[in-house]
């Protein structure tokens, strides 16, 4: 039977005398849905785009590989590395949106020790995995450590040979201020919440020196142990943290005092320092046993260490508080560790002698 059930006309017939009734149905219908495409497609990348631009990456400062690492969290792998101007990267830090890392250039030798004496800062931009620009800092520094405040919006670098803190302004790229430590070897730095104080670890002298950051001034220096290294800030600013690097132990700050609170014995000579988010913990590398040791803040005493490959260095947690990142010179990862089991869940290739570390947002 045709289509139209009378039986005797064609079916050629049949399809013309459809076609009208068809173009009525489909024409709208090519109309609508092209609307809804139209509409859908921007939808759909704004989605995409705002995913691509939340997405998080992990920067690391190899020191014999002279470059820095761009790794994928996620992913849990190297996705690329940026070559830096000179010798050698040894810290980053990264532009609150996620753009721009700096990546300060030491020099070719160890803290104190007779070498090339580094005078820029290189200014990477992450996307496009590359060195854009160059902050000067006039003259030989050995520029160490930029630690970036929200508070001020300024960039704090260690600067050694000059015992300051240099002050960029982010924006121009310029060195605008310096900061006196009153000592030599300021070589790490921690800024308290607020933006007011600064800490730094002045290695040879085996001291910290407390700086009014507005002021540009220096407003103790608290004698440590014969030689300090790293230094780190709780949560709520009340204390800071340092190892002594000729025995086993941590030293307390109380910031409202300057003064030394509490040694805490610890299982091998730390380094590197880190509060989880909470604040209920303290992270501290252990290089010589290869170990993480995990402090009580409440006790102030170590209640469990956690194996992580050779000579872990740098502690950063990350912003979510769910996993603190450890890199580990000699092995030339980075630990990923899991921090409600207190384990390793994942080992990321770095370069060689992987050091600072920053989170790119």
């Amino acid at each position: 039977m045709t289509p139209d059930g009378g039986g005797g006309r064609s079916k050629r017939r049949s399809k013309l005398d459809t076609l009208p009734r068809m173009k009525k149905f489909i024409v709208p219908c090519l109309l609508f849905f092209c609307g809804i495409g139209a509409i859908f497609l921007p939808i759909q990348g704004a989605k995409i785009s705002a995913a691509t631009a939340a997405r998080s990456l992990l920067l690391v400062a190899n020191q014999d590989d002279h470059d820095l690492s761009i790794i994928d969290p996620e992913a849990g792998r190297q996705i690329a590395t940026v070559p830096e101007s000179g010798i050698t990267g040894h810290e980053v830090a990264a532009s609150p949106d996620g753009r721009t890392a700096y990546v300060p250039i030491y020099g070719d030798s160890g803290v104190g020790k007779p070498g090339s004496d580094g005078r820029y800062m290189d200014v990477v931009d992450i996307a496009r995995r590359k060195v854009i620009g160059k902050i000067d800092f006039g003259h030989g520094v050995r520029p160490h450590l930029p630690v970036y405040d929200p508070v001020s919006g300024m960039l704090y670098v260690t600067t050694e040979l000059d015992k300051a803190v240099a002050i960029v302004d982010p924006r121009t790229l310029k060195v605008i201020g310096s900061v006196p430590t009153g000592q030599a070897e300021s070589h790490m730095l921690a800024i308290s919440h607020d933006g007011r104080r600064g800490y730094t670890a002045n290695v040879g002298p085996g001291t910290v020196s407390v700086l009014d950051l507005a002021a540009r001034k220096t407003v103790a220096i608290i004698p440590i142990a014969g030689q300090v290294q790293r230094i780190s800030i709780s949560n709520d600013d009340r204390m800071v943290f340092t190892s002594d690097q000729t025995k086993p132990r941590l030293a307390v700050i109380d910031t409202s005092t300057n003064k030394i609170t509490k040694w805490v014995p610890l299982p091998g000579t730390g380094y590197g320092s880190a509060s989880t988010k909470d604040g209920r913990w303290l992270l501290v590398a252990i290089p010589s046993l290869d170990k993480v040791a995990v402090i009580d803040r409440g006790t102030l005493k170590v209640v469990r260490t956690i194996d992580v490959p050779k000579h872990p260095s740098a502690i950063l947690v990350r912003p979510d508080g769910l996993v603190a990142y450890v890199s580990c010179g000699e092995s030339h990862e980075v630990a990923a560790i899991d921090l409600a089991q207190w384990k390793v869940q994942a080992l990321i290739e770095a370069g060689k002698y992987a050091d600072g570390m920053a989170w790119a947002r």
